[in-house]
C-alpha cells in the first residue's frame, strides 16, 4: 500500500504516512497529538465529515447518545474493539444529539449504529450493542476483500 492519509481527531489535520513508517507511532503534523490512541474519539461534525472523506484508512464509527443506555453499554466494548483494529482502522465516536443534522444525513434510525466508511463510501452497517469480539469480527469481514 502507498501513501496514507489520516484525519487527526483532535484537531482535523490531515496528515501524509509514508509507507514503510510505523503507523501506530505516527503524530499529527499539525497539532502534535499520536494519530492512534487505542481509545476512539469523540468527533463533531466537521472533523467526523474530515474522517468520512479524506482518510485512506478504513473509518468506524459508532453512532451514540448519552441517554441511550445500550451505547453507555458498547462503549467499553468499542474502547477493546479500538485496542485491536487500530492502526489499520480509525475508530471514532458520534454523538447523534450533538450532531443531529449529520445523524439525519445518515439516515440513523437507532442507537448505537456502527458505520464503516472506506475511500469516502459507506461499506456497511449494524445497529445494536455489541461486545468488543463482534464489533472486531463484524469490521474485519466487512474490509476482507472477496474470494476470487
Amino acid at each position: 500500500m502507498g501513501e496514507k492519509i489520516v484525519v487527526c481527531s483532535a484537531c482535523g489535520g490531515i496528515n501524509r504516512l509514508a509507507p514503510g513508517r510505523p503507523t501506530a507511532a505516527a503524530k499529527c503534523g499539525k497539532c502534535g497529538r499520536k494519530l492512534f490512541n487505542a481509545r476512539p474519539t469523540d468527533v463533531d461534525g466537521p472533523i467526523f465529515n474530515l474522517h468520512r472523506t479524506r482518510s485512506t484508512l478504513p473509518v468506524l464509527v459508532d453512532v451514540w447518545a448519552p441517554w441511550c443506555g445500550p451505547c453507555r453499554m458498547m462503549a467499553p466494548a468499542y474502547e477493546v474493539a479500538a485496542r485491536e483494529l487500530e492502526p489499520d482502522v480509525v475508530l471514532i465516536k458520534l454523538n447523534s444529539e450533538d450532531e443531529q443534522a449529520i445523524a439525519a444525513e445518515l439516515g440513523i434510525r437507532s442507537i448505537p449504529t456502527m458505520i464503516l466508511f472506506q475511500n469516502s463510501r459507506e461499506m456497511a452497517r449494524q445497529s445494536g450493542a455489541m461486545s468488543s469480539g463482534q464489533i472486531v469480527r463484524w469490521a474485519r469481514a466487512r474490509l476482507r476483500p472477496p474470494a476470487a
